[in-house]
């Protein structure tokens, strides 16, 4: 009995921990579900875990296969309404995610607004939140555009809400991203949430990371540099 009432502290005392630990990650969170809190808390954790499994940690490279379909073609329509059409994005490198507010990588938008200071002109992110995998992004365009501005300081263009999985409704630019015929090399769609894909400045894909595969890592910092 004295060992089942030992062993009963220790774990409140873990449980009180974890929630002052979770509570002073997120001292500057705003309007967060406990679960987006323990999501953001776990984080590093999680990444971990991940990479020691090789979980969603794909990588792939193109050096020569150029579109048979012009990116230049594509364009956009943002959470603010606005259009943005690729023939403006010539010159810069283009890393394009898909995003979700309610998924263990949500933690990425802070790593990919650091991206999109770090390199300025050099490089445009595009988060394209959906709710694919889940249904981890439930949110309208304006509580999505609210949540990673308010807690990840997001400056780097939102697209409008869309599919990005390979189905009927999938968004134009992620049909470009996942079909070789288009993109003459890649039909690799989203693994889950936050998979990246990079365009170079000649508007040729030239990389594809897997959601574990973190923006503030080495490979990807390599390849906006090449």
């Amino acid at each position: 009995m004295k060992k089942l009432k030992r062993f009963g502290l220790v774990l409140l005392f873990l449980i009180a921990s974890f929630v002052v630990y979770v509570e002073i990650v997120n001292r500057n969170s705003v309007n967060m579900t406990y679960r987006q809190k323990i999501l953001k808390a776990i984080y590093p954790a999680f990444m971990w875990i991940t990479r020691v499994t090789g979980t969603n940690s794909e990588k792939l490279a193109n050096k020569d296969k150029v579109p048979p379909v012009p990116f230049s073609t594509l364009q956009v329509k943002l959470n603010n309404g606005d259009s943005l059409d690729f023939s403006t994005l010539q010159g810069r490198k283009i890393l394009l995610v898909n995003t979700a507010s309610d998924c263990g990588y949500t933690h990425q938008y802070e790593d990919l607004q650091a991206l999109s200071v770090a390199y300025g002109q050099k490089l445009l992110v595009i988060g394209f939140p959906a709710n694919d995998f889940k249904e981890q992004e439930k949110g309208t365009d304006e509580e999505i555009g609210a949540f990673c501005k308010k807690n990840y300081g997001v400056t780097f263009p939102l697209a409008q809400k869309a599919v990005v999985i390979k189905s009927a409704a999938q968004h134009p630019v992620f049909q470009w991203l996942s079909d070789s015929a288009m993109n003459g090399w890649n039909n690799k769609a989203p693994s889950w949430n936050f998979s990246k894909y990079l365009v170079n400045e000649k508007g040729i894909l030239t990389h594809y990371f897997d959601p574990s595969v973190s923006p503030a890592s080495e490979e990807v910092k390599a390849a906006i540099n090449e």
